[in-house]
């Protein structure tokens, strides 16, 4: 991970044509990424597909949002987060078509997929920085594991196996998706 001293703020970063790839702004501190492995691509993506039929379904409830959407989480100093998918509800998934920067606030879903060179520390520092700003409910997928934590506003923990389901929560009513599934 390369990081740059100067400080930042969402505005900055979503202008900046420096910017090479996939990166985050945690507390005004520009944090680079590597691109994702395909593995971590092909769960991220069955995470957002499953999440998208549902609410193509219920169109009413909101927008789902792919890989590295930025979410300003924080400001002064800024946090811009991009989950590797996201759910938005209504109104604030009023978003035009054309919308320049970053999303102003929290995800009401947001879906971390661990990566193998992720630490714990860096995977739990972005639930964390999700359930500060106000996100309900946060997923982390580790593939590795064939596990994912749920994390909900109330501080509850719950880890999920295959055959277990995962749900919605209050976020998503209706929602379920087989653990396993999300491995295939």
């Amino acid at each position: 991970m390369i990081t740059q001293t100067k400080r930042m703020t969402a505005e900055e970063l979503a202008a900046w044509s420096g910017r090479a790839g996939r990166s985050e702004l945690v507390k005004g501190e520009y944090i680079e990424m590597a691109p994702a492995s395909g593995g971590h691509g092909a769960v991220a993506g069955k995470a957002l597909i499953k999440i998208g039929i549902f609410v193509e379904a219920n169109p009413h409830l909101g927008k789902v949002f792919a890989a590295e959407t930025g979410f300003i989480l924080a400001r002064n100093p800024d946090t811009v987060r991009g989950p590797d998918a996201a759910f938005l509800s209504f109104p604030r998934a009023n978003l035009p078509p054309d919308q320049a920067g970053f999303i102003e606030g929290p995800p009401d879903l947001a879906v971390e997929v661990v990566s193998p060179n992720d630490t714990e520390r860096e995977v739990a520092a972005k639930v964390a920085d999700y359930l500060a700003a106000g996100t309900p409910l946060v997923w982390v997928i580790r593939a590795k594991n064939r596990t994912v934590t749920v994390h909900d506003a109330s501080g509850d923990v719950r880890e999920l196996g295959e055959g277990e389901v995962l749900d919605g929560g209050d976020v998503l009513r209706g929602v379920e998706v087989e653990v396993g599934g999300l491995f295939v």
